[in-house]
């Protein structure tokens, strides 16, 4: 006879099959259990069960089996003669299995199973949000911390943490409470941080951590974009390719500028130091003005790069270099083109690896991609009726390929492809397919499953009713379930009917439908396949901002629509932003990817466990020899079958036959809310005339918006006054959905006329440098402006070219004036340039002159960092303490302060306070400790220090308030991480770290590590450094208990009288006493040692104990 085949590997199920005895007469009684093979603790799972043709009222009853008891998940009296139900239920303990019992009892059957299941630990999908990639030192980093579960329901736990480059955890937020799944903090870098990659890490409850980086940089943002547009791909016989090089400003106008571009073709195997850069590569360089849309093409002949020669790297780099016209601002742009052997490529199309007798076959086109055209061409029979091959070949071929022998040439490769098709086996040759579809399913919308079928009498016998049933798995769950009941007697036993499946986001990434029927014939006939559905949430989120484009400090709305209730994060960041460093944007794919389990495609838990009975006990396959002839029962090797399905697949399995009883088949896979941040607004005049332009925030929107029981939030913001495009998203969580996320949308910032300076992060006092105002006219008429920079002590300006009283600017022309500046001030200082379009009758050669009615005026303020080329030290002069008397008489008093003779010019500065109490001195120079400028750690830590005793001495007297100790924990925290900045890999510090080469301080290392010690009580200090140094300090012991000195101090009156090995050895046994030290190891200082005789008595015997 000639069998039949189906199939294609989907769903992890356990599957049981049983049919009691039963008379030869009648239907035989079946049950079916379906339960994916591995659960999650925390989770909802499913088990379905299926009873037909029965006769009897029976008891059904369902438990999970642990070390701990068992759970009844059903125990019910069935009295209809067919069942299909599907049970929820969720492990109790992290076990790495469990046990299902089936039971099934009536007055004349009785029969049960119990099969093991692997149990796995849920995990919560973790991501961190940063405002933006990177800062600029002394710029504050909010972040956010956001945890879900599988189904996308917020969950709430977490400890989060910051390390510097060096890995230093700098703050560790030990009590942050999640609400609503996500919480939103804040970190403040110091004005001198380390510079290099941070990162952000949330520790999950499971102990797995999850961690986000940014940078810290000194930068200035870039004004425009530069694109390189040129194929993704070429092919070696390609004699041309295109090059487009193109200019953006982030408000979306071109850039005029000259363009340099190189086009490069690599070697596998540089010679640089052979023969330089000719060694790197092969290039040819193109140049060019931009034309009126800011881009330029070229045809680049690939001669040249001999792209059928071997020995180069298959790639075109092209790096490209924009220099904006008058600025000399050049921003660079970089792509590649893959180098390709490969002319065509043969595709089979929705493709099967068996087919059925009878059943349409779905392998519809042979798809020929020929440099990058796409050919069609159907190749596939609609159906295979009458065969009885155990495979099928096919091959497609596109051209006959070429054969060359020498290795420094490389030859085209075109397409060819074989597909074997095997033959799915049923004994009674009845089939189920469900019908491919080629593209993703939409979410929130109900979809057809076609489902085709042969039933033979040898299947059904007498049976006059079918009934189908299916399952749909996603994320590794049972999802939905249901039948789909065949009458007979009005419909053909060989036909198609459809299955409505609602596409949710429940079933998405991947929907593993199974259907399945028992026959009486006692065989199982099933089909499954995957379909693949867009990515979406439950939360629906859309963010749009009214209007999408505005004047600078104009008044917006951002308006938000979500599920109602929800709890919605958003933020808006300056697309320069986004130039400057590209991240991975949030979106559907990214959170997707977090989950643990999209699809199973087979599962093997541990290879130590047999989680089911051998597969090959089943059926012999040796061959049978009788009168000469050999006989093979079973052809297991190019067939299919529905075992091989549900089973050896990977993803859905069944296990033999055996007489009357189907045993049990498993389908198994292988394998607290922060207050917003509060910017300045700036209000908008009806009437226009002037704007003053003075807030540019890198971050304009971070911000908590609660959504309203309707749906519905509508948040007023101010538009900043950077002329800019800003990128703004949201996601929302709800208690009812769960988590939704926004599309990206953009708001313009703009204004036809304006001025925009170019200038440096930074520049030294006393060197001059170039400022540069541009002003851009994109009115659609001729203006004469005046440019004018405000005078200011703090700076000496001077014009580089002569001064004019009038510009002329036409529609879409600019003009740049320059100024050679010398700052004069330290600090931030500040630039007012002003632009004016001038009540002027002078025409602009043949265009007259006209001015606008608003907006005539624009002012640009700009903050300038003025730094000084030296170190900054700080002295505390002794001066004598004044009584005041109370009778209100004035008291004057002379002091008399020396600057030393190489003092920088205008850096010397001196504070003084007059206060009526010991501590007052102290609090009020909280502000000054840690925010005076200097430069390395010695003083930082004189400055620390006091924080620490202030805080101690108002918290015993009852004077702490909250207002205090935030400033003062503030500044400790600001104070510990400049100070990890002069930390040596051995653990001590010096004055200016590890940099200079200068050796650790012994005196520092223990001031530092007694500060360190004491500060944990107000801030967060990581254990190591504590340890690090204590160990440091435990090497300079020497044998008899004295300590070394090691390093030196700039500052030596900082060490008070610590002045010899005696007082040295006295300050750090002091430090190790007031740590305290661990009751580990005991060191002594012994009585007889040098530095024991200068000791107090104390410490002649003493015995402390040092970590060794």
């Amino acid at each position: 006879y000639c069998p039949a085949s189906l199939l294609h590997p989907l769903l992890p199920l356990w599957l049981l099959l049983l049919s009691p005895p039963a008379p030869l007469t009648s239907v035989p009684r079946q049950y079916m259990v379906l339960v994916p093979y591995l659960i999650h603790t925390d989770s909802q799972e499913k088990v379905c069960i299926q009873l037909t043709h029965l006769n009897e009222s029976v008891s059904l009853s369902a438990t999970v089996e642990d070390l701990w008891g068992n759970s009844s998940l059903i125990d019910d009296v069935v009295s209809e003669k067919d069942v299909f139900t599907c049970i929820p239920f969720s492990p109790r303990l992290p076990l790495p299995f469990v046990f299902l019992t089936v039971t099934v009892k009536g007055a004349t059957l009785q029969f049960s199973s119990r099969k093991l299941l692997a149990v796995q630990n849920s995990e919560s999908l973790v991501f961190i949000q940063t405002d933006k990639p990177i800062y600029k030192p002394g710029q504050t980093v909010l972040f956010r911390i956001v945890a879900l579960d599988e189904e996308f329901r917020p969950v709430n736990e977490m400890v989060s943490m910051i390390l510097d480059p060096k890995k230093n955890r700098l703050y560790q937020w030990t009590n942050a409470e999640l609400e609503m799944g996500f919480i939103q903090l804040f970190f403040n870098l110091t004005s001198e941080p380390i510079q290099g990659t941070y990162t952000v890490v949330a520790q999950k409850a499971s102990g797995k951590k999850v961690q986000q980086s940014f940078s810290v940089e000194e930068y200035v943002l870039p004004k425009f974009e530069v694109t390189v547009k040129m194929p993704k791909v070429i092919s070696i016989l390609d004699e041309e390719l295109k090059v487009t090089v193109c200019g953006l400003y982030t408000f979306g106008k071109p850039v005029p500028g000259l363009v340099n571009f190189r086009v490069c073709r690599n070697y596998e195997r540089a010679a640089i130091s052979c023969y330089g850069e000719e060694s790197r590569a092969v290039c040819e360089e193109f140049s060019g003005q931009v034309n009126i849309y800011g881009c330029i093409s070229e045809v680049v002949k690939t001669k040249l790069f001999q792209l059928k020669r071997g020995g180069y790297e298959n790639k075109l780099h092209v790096e490209a270099k924009i220099k904006e016209e008058d600025t000399g601002v050049e921003l660079t742009g970089t792509s590649f083109s893959e180098i390709t052997t490969t002319i065509s490529r043969v595709i089979f199309e929705l493709s099967d690896t068996y087919y059925k007798r009878g059943i349409p076959f779905f392998g519809q086109n042979t798809k020929a991609l020929i440099l990058g055209h796409e050919f069609l061409s159907p190749v596939w029979p609609p159906l295979f009726e009458d065969l009885c091959m155990y495979f099928l070949l096919f091959q497609a071929v596109h051209k006959t390929n070429i054969f060359c022998y020498d290795r420094s040439w490389v030859v085209p490769s075109y397409g060819e492809r074989y597909l074997q098709l095997k033959r799915f086996y049923s004994p009674s040759n009845s089939f189920i397919k469900i019908e491919p579809k080629s593209k993703p399913l939409s979410c929130g919308s109900t979809t057809e499953i076609w489902v085709h079928y042969i039933l033979t009498p040898a299947a059904i016998g007498e049976q006059k009713k079918i009934t189908f049933y299916y399952l749909v798995m996603a994320k590794g769950n049972i999802k939905q379930g249901g039948t789909h009941v065949l009458d007979l007697d009005q419909e053909s036993d060989n036909g198609v009917f459809s299955l409505q499946l609602s596409v949710q986001a429940d079933i998405a990434p991947v929907a593993q439908v199974l259907v399945y029927t028992t026959v009486a014939s006692k065989e199982v006939i099933a089909d499954s396949a995957k379909f693949y559905t867009e990515l979406c949430f439950n939360n629906k989120v859309d963010l749009s901002f009214s209007p999408s484009e505005g004047l600078p400090s104009s008044d917006a709305h951002l308006q938000f629509r979500a599920s109602p209730n929800s709890l919605c994060a958003v933020r808006a960041v300056d697309k320069s932003v986004l130039l400057m460093k590209p991240e991975a944007d949030l979106s559907p794919t990214s959170v997707y990817d977090l989950l643990p389990v999209k699809e199973f495609h087979g599962y093997v838990y541990d290879s130590n466990v047999p989680l089911e009975e051998s597969q090959w006990n089943c059926v012999t396959v040796e061959p049978i020899v009788r009168d000469g002839i050999t006989y093979v029962p079973v052809m297991g090797v190019n067939e299919e079958d529905t075992y091989s399905i549900l089973k050896r697949d990977a993803d859905i399995g069944l296990a033999c036959l055996e007489l009357s009883i189907v045993d049990f088949f498993f389908i198994s896979p292988y394998s607290g809310i922060p207050t917003e941040t509060v910017f300045e607004q700036l209000s908008t005049p009806e009437e226009v005339t002037e704007t003053v332009r003075k807030y540019f925030p890198e971050t304009w929107i971070w911000s908590l918006v609660p959504v309203s029981f309707e749906g519905k939030a509508d948040l007023e913001v101010t538009i900043p006054d950077t002329i800019t495009e800003w990128k703004a998203n949201a996601f929302c969580t709800s208690a009812d959905t769960g988590f939704g996320l926004s599309p990206t949308v953009s708001l313009r910032a703009f204004q036809p006329f304006f001025v925009e300076l170019t200038m440096p992060y930074s520049v030294v006092r006393g060197e001059s440098f170039m400022l540069k105002a541009t002003v851009f006219n994109y009115l659609p008429a001729c203006i004469r402006v005046s440019v004018t920079l405000a005078q200011s002590p703090h700076f000496l300006a001077t014009l580089v070219e002569k001064e004019e009283e009038s510009h002329c600017l036409c529609e879409n022309v600019r003009k740049t004036v320059a100024w050679l500046v010398t700052p004069k001030s330290l600090g931030q200082v500040e630039l007012s340039v002003t632009t004016e379009a001038l009540q002027n009758q002078q025409p602009c050669g043949n265009y007259i002159v006209e001015t606008p009615e608003k907006g005539r005026r624009d002012t640009v303020i700009r903050q300038l960092l003025v730094e000084v080329r030296a170190l900054w030290e700080g002295r505390t002069e002794p001066l004598a303490y004044t009584v005041v008397p109370l009778d209100g008489l004035p008291v004057k008093e002379e002091f008399s302060l020396l600057l030393p003779e190489n003092v920088v010019q205008d850096s010397g500065r001196a504070y003084f306070s007059v206060l009526g109490d010991i501590m007052g001195t102290a609090m009020q120079n909280l502000h000054q400790l840690l925010q005076m400028p200097f430069g390395c750690g010695e003083q930082n830590m004189v400055l620390f220090a006091p924080n620490i005793y202030v805080l101690d001495y108002l918290n015993k007297t009852g004077q702490l308030s909250e207002e205090i100790k935030s400033k003062a924990t503030g500044y400790l925290v600001s104070g510990y991480q400049r100070q990890l900045n002069y930390k040596h890999q051995d653990g001590s510090y010096s004055t200016f770290g590890q940099r200079y080469g200068q050796p650790g301080n012994t005196w520092l290392t223990a001031f530092v590590l007694k500060s360190f010690a004491q500060a944990r009580h107000h801030i967060f200090i990581e254990e190591k450094h504590i340890q690090d140094a204590l160990h440091w300090l435990s090497y300079k012991q020497k044998e008899n208990g004295c300590f070394q000195s090691s390093g030196t101090l700039l500052n030596n009156a900082m060490k008070g009288g610590v002045d010899n090995e005696a007082t040295l050895t006295a300050y750090i046994t002091i430090a190790l006493l007031e740590i305290p030290l661990p009751v580990t190891v005991c060191v002594c200082i012994l009585p007889w040692a040098s530095c024991a005789v200068s000791v107090t008595s104390v410490l002649t015997r003493i015995c402390y104990r040092l970590k060794k």
